[in-house]
Parts: C-alpha cells; structure tokens; sequence
C-alpha cells in the first residue's frame, strides 16, 4: 500500500519595505550605514570596520565621508590612534533603530489584512 501525505504548505503575503532616513530628498542613514557606524564604534577603526563588513576601505571612507558632509557636523573622528563616534553619531544610531522597529511593526500591521494565496482560502473552505 502506497500512502501519500500532503501537507499544506503555509504561505503568507507581506508587505515589504526598506527603511531609510532621508535628509533634504536624498538617502542618508539606512541598515548598511548604521551597521557601519556600529563596527566603527566597535573595533575603533574605519578599516577593521570595513573589512568585518567585507567591504573596501574605499568604500567605508566614502559612507562616513558622505553622512559627515550630510549632516553637518562630525559624526566619525578619525586620528592616529584610530575612529570613534561621536555623540551626534550615537544619537542619529538610536533613532534610526527606534524608527526602524517602529516601520517593521507597521509592515507587519499592514501585512494582517493582506488576503492569502487563492489556493490556500479555498483549501479553508469546506466542499
């Protein structure tokens, strides 16, 4: 005898967005900037930052240049004995995470009155 199971699969539509700060129309702090600026912040250094994120130094520079020049005021020092960030930086990181966790929870309020696959509302349905 030969049995055959088949299981439903459970399948769901969601709404899905990337968050971003903006400043004056133009992207400024996103995931990969913030988790930047968090390497930075944790190996006190631009390029170990950059190398944990395999990414160029080239390219790190060019991200903390950009939002230093963006936002007006400094928010990676950089000298000598290596980078740090500063208050400014440590701010702009909180706001972006509480932002962030807020534009997830609504995505996912938003994703609650999406319908299901077709197939999936007429398996509910009894015959």
């Amino acid at each position: 005898m030969v049995v055959c199971y088949t299981r439903r699969m459970d399948r769901q539509i969601k709404a899905d967005g990337r968050f971003w700060l903006t400043l004056d129309g133009k992207n400024f702090l996103g995931r990969g900037r913030v988790e930047l600026l968090q390497r930075i912040r944790e190996t006190g250094s631009i390029s170990k930052a950059a190398k944990s994120m395999r990414m160029s130094y080239k390219a790190a520079w060019d991200a903390v240049d950009a939002m230093n020049a963006a936002w007006g005021v400094v928010l990676v020092e950089s000298g000598p004995s290596g980078s740090r960030l500063t208050a400014d930086a440590e701010q702009l990181i909180a706001a972006y995470q509480k932002a962030e966790a807020q534009h997830t929870a609504f995505m996912e309020h938003l994703a609650d009155g999406l319908p299901g696959p077709a197939s999936e509302r007429l398996a509910d349905k009894p015959p």
